[in-house]
């Protein structure tokens, strides 16, 4: 046994948080800067929005780039696409592009560029990088790195991904158990990654994140059972519920990589790598919670009996929000 109930006092602290923000992570914008002719460049803007409002990102070129279209707007799920056209003299390979207020936001930019002539280039911008010089030539390492830094905060700023495999540590106590549902869990989410991403299944965003949240309130409820004494097949064979319900949460990790799209070249490494960033934000996250365990330990026996019922009650209670929540956006 190594999770012992003072497990229970943690989680309402962390979903505590959780609840205080959107349970969608925070999508990251998308520039495309696509040359049709020598110079001549059609742009793709897209920014993550709520409802009318669009963060205020703006993508500043090189002075020597001149606007040669009016730039149109169209608002799509939970963003809004920007295009024009614009002519940089000389092209755009060595110059910098600055991304406006980036620098104030949690959200990452991902700039595609793609030459005339040449493989194209996959960049990543931040708050620490809100500008960059796109360079003549990409290593396939810069892709990988880009992507794995995507994974890694995807995964932790995912917070419905995040409780839900808190309440499987939560309802596993047994470290080969334990060992084998996280693994399953892996292996599920990484199957429909890759399947969706590689276009050879596809469901719709919407009711595929409604039954995420439906998966974190099922395994508060076996929470609860387990400690009434009511052990069911979950419990006993916990790898099966986690590799059901990790191919569902892959189709959410691959909605991210939808929105923002894949090198076409480099389509393995990045896929890849964004997949290995998932697993290690995971670690590090169960690294984590186990850390803050050990330094609970102290505080054990202050705690009243009926403590035990906050985490799952807690967790049932924000992921039945959510799922009201996204089933709503769905209907309407």
């Amino acid at each position: 046994m190594i999770l012992h109930w003072r497990l229970y006092f943690l989680l309402p602290l962390i979903i505590a948080i959780c609840g205080t923000a959107s349970a969608h992570e925070v999508r990251p914008a998308y520039l495309e800067l696509r040359e049709i002719e020598l110079g001549t460049y059609d742009i793709l803007w897209k920014t993550p929005a709520r409802g009318d409002l669009r963060l205020a990102l703006n993508v500043i070129l090189p002075d020597s780039c001149i606007t040669t279209s009016p730039h149109r707007t169209v608002p799509v799920e939970a963003a809004v696409i920007e295009r024009w056209r614009t002519i940089c003299e000389g092209g755009l390979q060595g110059q910098t592009i600055r991304i406006e207020n980036l620098e104030t936001s949690l959200t990452d930019v991902i700039l595609r560029v793609e030459p005339l002539e040449g493989a194209a280039s996959t960049l990543r911008l931040d708050g620490a990088t809100p500008s960059l010089v796109i360079p003549q030539k990409q290593s396939g390492w810069a892709v990988a790195h880009s992507y794995f830094d995507l994974g890694v905060e995807h995964i932790l700023l995912g917070f419905d991904h995040l409780l839900f495999v808190l309440c499987l540590l939560l309802l596993v106590r047994n470290v080969r158990r334990l060992i084998g549902a996280v693994t399953a869990f892996t292996v599920a989410h990484s199957i429909t990654l890759a399947a969706t991403t590689l276009g050879l299944v596809h469901l719709a965003i919407g009711p595929v994140e409604a039954l995420i949240a439906l998966s974190i309130a099922f395994l508060a409820a076996e929470i609860i059972r387990v400690h009434k004494g009511q052990t069911g097949a979950t419990a006993r064979w916990p790898w099966i519920a986690s590799f059901g319900f990790g191919l569902l949460h892959g189709f959410g990790f691959a909605s991210v990589l939808a929105e923002i799209g894949l090198p076409g070249e480099a389509l393995p490494v990045a896929l890849l790598f964004f997949n290995i960033g998932v697993e290690a934000g995971q670690l590090l996250f169960v690294g984590a919670v186990l850390l803050v365990m050990l330094l609970l330990r102290q505080f054990s026996s202050r705690l009243p009996e009926w403590s035990w019922r906050a985490a799952p009650y807690t967790a049932g209670s924000i992921a039945m929000f959510w799922f009201i929540e996204r089933t709503a956006g769905i209907i309407f």
